[in-house]
């Protein structure tokens, strides 16, 4: 009788996840259009339809530094018909910045795989006087309190490089302008001449770059970019310890069947080697890198939010 029930509660998931997917599957961005994570979304969404055969529908849900959407992923049904795109800021970096965070992503996701890694890079406006980021510190050490730089949050990894940078160059009186919705909102002030700084995603910043709307100082990576070769790395600029990619990933509520997740990392993996797709996040800066297993990328989410824990500390970064 024992063994009746214990089949009988299995036949509900293993019919549901050898019919899966049967109706459209909604990926939630946390940020607004225009940003890093909307641009992978939507190079993204076209071949996983092809390869679920089923519509993929792209919900942004911004605000709030991405905590808006990071909760709205989390409190979704766990049946593999709610993906989250997360990232190093909502997924590994919020949990240390807000401490009344609701969401834990290492109690309340599934971690399915890491889909990209994508470098930063420090823009400023055409009419900013500096040319290269050790006269951007001159600058700013000149005219205190004087130098705007913009973020898609207080909370954002691109707040925290500028706090790491301003601490490096000894400490600059500089002033925060945070945007909501992610990088296409600040990027867009920085455009306009609101601000006149700020770290932000190559893929975010690229278009605006290459069409001279935006001066480009150096790139966040171990190595230059092949969009950009003649651009610095921050550690050819003289300031080291700047290689900190943005990598985003896929999420699934806690509780969704190991079948549907197994199947999404089968598939994500498979969409992610698509040559269209490589060369389309290619030309945005966007490198493609995939985890080995999902508990791996379990593991290297836990080892994310250690390790930027730290540097929210170090930093003294806190919500405006």
């Amino acid at each position: 009788m024992r063994l009746f029930i214990v089949l009988l509660a299995l036949v509900p998931s293993l019919a549901f996840s050898q019919g899966y997917p049967n109706k459209p599957v909604k990926i939630i961005i946390p940020f607004a259009p225009g940003g890093a994570s909307d641009f992978v979304g939507r190079i993204l969404q076209p071949k996983l339809a092809e390869l679920l055969g089923q519509q993929i529908i792209i919900e942004n849900r911004p605000g709030a530094s991405g905590n808006i959407g990071l909760e709205a992923g989390a409190r979704s049904a766990p049946d593999g018909y709610t993906l989250y795109l997360g990232n190093v800021g909502t997924v590994a970096i919020n949990i240390s910045v807000f401490p009344k965070l609701p969401v834990d992503p290492r109690r309340d996701f599934i971690a399915v795989t890491q889909v990209v890694d994508v470098p930063g890079v420090l823009v400023g406006h055409p009419s900013f006087p500096p040319n290269t980021v050790k006269e951007i510190i001159a600058f700013a050490k000149a005219n205190p309190g004087k130098v705007n730089y913009a973020s898609p949050g207080s909370g954002s990894q691109n707040r925290l490089e500028m706090e790491n940078l301003r601490k490096a160059a000894g400490g600059l009186d500089m002033v925060h302008i945070p945007y909501k919705g992610g990088a296409g909102p600040a990027v867009s002030a920085l455009v306009a001449g609101e601000t006149q700084l700020m770290f932000v995603t190559a893929s975010s910043a690229m278009p605006m770059v290459k069409a001279g709307r935006l001066k480009v100082y150096a790139i966040t990576a171990a190595k230059r970019s092949s969009e950009l070769p003649n651009v610095p790395t921050m550690d050819e600029a003289g300031f080291p310890g700047f290689d900190s990619g943005s990598w985003q990933g896929v999420f699934v509520p806690t509780g969704t069947p190991k079948e549907v997740v197994d199947r999404l990392f089968v598939i994500l993996h498979q969409a992610m080697k698509a040559p269209e797709v490589i060369d389309r996040l290619s030309k945005g800066g966007v490198d493609v890198v995939t985890s080995a297993s999902s508990a791996g990328f379990g593991e290297f989410v836990a080892q994310e939010i250690q390790r930027w824990a730290k540097a929210v500390k170090e930093s003294g970064a806190t919500v405006d």
